[in-house]
Order: C-alpha cells, then structure tokens, then sequence
C-alpha cells in the first residue's frame, strides 16, 4: 500500500480488525521510509458499476462520492458516523446486488432518497434540493407537503415556520 505521505510503497500492517458490520477490514499500517502512520480499509467488491450520468456519460460508480452527498445532507444532525457508513454499505451492496452492472445516476438517487426519509426527513430534504434541483420555494414546500402527508399527525407548515407563511411565501413567488 502506498503512503500518502512519502508515497513508498513500503508499509507495514500494524493492526487488523473487522470493521463496518465485519464487511470491510480496517487495517492500521506504517510506513517502513518515513514512519507516517494510517488507516487503509479492505472491501469486498461484488461487480464493477458503471454510472449512466443524465448527460449519456458513464462513469466508474465512486463509493466515496455516494458518501460524501450523504455526509454533506447529514451535515450537523444528530447522527453517527458510523451509522452513515453503515447507510452507505447498504446502499452499495444493495446496488451490487442488484444484477446489473449499469445503474443509471437517477436510480441511485432515488435509492438515496428513500434511504434518507426513513433516517432524517431533514437530510431528506437537503439531498432533495440539491438532486431534484430546487428553483424556488415551491420546490421545498411540495416535499415539505409530501413529507407530512407521511406523518400520523398533520403537520402545519405555517404554524412550523412562522411568519411570513410558507403557503405566502409560496404564492408571492408564483405572481
């Protein structure tokens, strides 16, 4: 394993533990050139993803940056990291499990989705803005609305988010 520091090639593995639900490796090496310490992870790849962007372009599937969109939704809630690390070896193994070896950038973005609405509506939200978009107010209010439509007990927008009303803010929008 190369350094990130020196970038030798020679290093030692120092510690090795199952990590994220036993499946990846953690493995805490050494670099026998210059002593810099760090972390590597192992992970069973079932098939090689492909990507299918929406411009026709296709792209190597990047674990990392699935989890990066995840984290920068998460961003200051109330969640573990290691519980998005665990979303997002579901995902992914849920995505390599499926058969295919194309998944088009659509079905992973929906796949996220239904993830995040069931752990944090909030993130739900955010991802939504930035994956489906959002020009306006109207955009947040629909999924708001959709959103609470969910939930036993009616939830009220105006009451929630005070004044102005999101329904005015809404319409001054649409005139």
């Amino acid at each position: 394993m190369r350094c990130p520091f020196c970038g030798s090639e020679d290093s030692q593995v120092k510690d090795s533990r199952p990590s994220d639900e036993n499946a990846a490796i953690r493995r805490r090496r050494i670099c026998a050139d210059c002593g810099g310490r760090f972390t590597t992870f192992e992970r069973v790849q079932l098939r090689e993803l492909t990507v299918l962007k929406r411009s026709g372009r296709k792209v190597l599937f990047d674990r990392d940056k699935l989890s990066k969109s995840i984290s920068v939704a998460m961003r200051k809630r109330p969640i573990e990291p290691e519980r998005i690390d665990r979303l997002v070896s579901g995902l992914v193994r849920q995505l390599e499990s499926s058969g295919e070896t194309e998944i088009t950038s659509a079905e992973i973005g929906e796949l996220v989705m239904a993830a995040l609405r069931e752990l944090d509506p909030v993130a739900y939200v955010r991802f939504a803005s930035v994956y489906r978009d959002f020009r306006d107010a109207a955009d947040f209010h629909s999924v708001l609305r959709e959103l609470a439509s969910d939930t036993l007990e009616p939830l009220d927008l105006n009451e929630r988010f005070g004044t102005p009303a999101l329904d005015k803010i809404v319409s001054q929008k649409k005139h």
